[in-house]
C-alpha cells in the first residue's frame, strides 16, 4: 500500500467532503490524517491516504469532484519506532495587524529549535474592528530546549511589535 498526500483547494460547497471521501473509499483508501479549513469561502484540505492505487489514479478519480484543483503525491512512509521526546507548547500572539507578525514570531521559535506543527491565524472582521490579528501556533521543542529563554525572546520581540504573547504547555491529544 502507498501513502499519498492529497490536497484539495476549492470553492466551498455542500457535500464536498462527502464526495471526496466517497471517491477515496471506493478506491479502498484509508484516511489516516487530515486537516481542513475554510478560508474566505474557500475549502482547503490536506490529508494522508493509505491506498493500493497510484497517485495518478487517485488524482484522476478525484478530478471530477474537485474541478478547482487537487494535488496528489507520494509520501515517504516514516520508519516505525519511538519518536524523540518533545515538549509541546502553544504560542499565541494578538494585537494590531501589521505585515510580518508571523515571520517575526516564527523566526524566534526557529532560533530556539522549535518546529511549528499547527498554525492558525485570524484577522478580525469589520464587525469586530477589523484590525485585531491573532496567531496561534502549536510548537514542538526538543526536551533540552531553553524554554525560559524562548519565553523571554518572544516577549521581547512581541513588545517591539506591540503585541501580546502567551506561551503554555499544550494539552495532551485525545487521539
Amino acid at each position: 500500500m502507498s501513502l499519498l498526500a492529497v490536497t484539495v483547494i476549492s470553492r466551498d460547497r455542500v457535500a464536498l467532503i462527502a464526495d471526496v471521501t466517497g471517491v477515496l473509499a471506493d478506491l479502498g483508501g484509508n484516511l489516516e490524517d487530515s486537516s481542513m479549513t475554510l478560508l474566505h469561502g474557500h475549502f482547503a484540505w490536506t490529508l494522508l491516504l493509505r491506498v493500493d492505487s497510484t497517485a495518478g489514479e487517485v488524482r484522476a478519480r478525484l478530478a471530477p469532484v474537485c474541478p478547482d484543483g487537487v494535488a496528489v503525491s507520494d509520501v515517504d512512509d516514516l520508519a516505525a519506532g519511538a519518536a524523540a521526546a518533545m515538549d509541546r507548547l502553544v504560542v499565541a500572539v494578538h494585537g494590531s495587524d501589521r505585515v510580518g507578525i508571523v515571520a517575526a514570531v516564527a523566526r524566534v521559535i526557529a532560533d530556539f529549535g522549535g518546529n511549528i506543527t499547527e498554525l492558525t491565524t485570524r484577522l478580525g472582521s469589520p464587525r469586530t474592528g477589523g484590525s485585531l490579528y491573532l496567531a496561534v501556533a502549536e510548537v514542538e521543542f526538543p526536551i533540552a530546549a531553553d524554554l525560559d529563554g524562548l519565553r523571554d525572546a518572544l516577549a521581547a520581540r512581541c513588545h517591539e511589535l506591540q503585541l501580546d504573547v502567551t506561551v503554555h504547555r499544550a494539552e495532551p491529544d485525545l487521539m
